[in-house]
């Protein structure tokens, strides 16, 4: 899979791309996100808030529910706001 992660995702995971095989037994973002959680103190900060982060799947928007598969495209990006 391909993820990306962008503004201060980026920053606190010291990493603006990356390409990981899906871990064995996660099967949805909210899975994908705790295993990133896992993976050192950059991850666990950035994600630390999951319910602000957003995510979005193969270029569409989606919830933390939406199922993933090897070659995905994932994104991760925060809250966007308007004006």
């Amino acid at each position: 899979m391909k993820v990306l992660y962008f503004a201060w995702l980026k920053e606190k995971t010291g990493l603006s791309s990356e390409d990981v095989d899906l871990p064995n037994g996660v099967t949805d973002v909210s899975g994908f996100v705790a295993w990133l959680q896992g993976r050192g103190d950059g991850y666990a900060d950035a994600f630390g808030d999951a319910s602000i982060v957003r995510v979005a799947v193969n270029q569409e928007h989606v919830e933390m529910s939406h199922p993933l598969s090897n070659g995905d495209e994932v994104a991760f990006f925060p809250p966007v706001t308007g004006g």
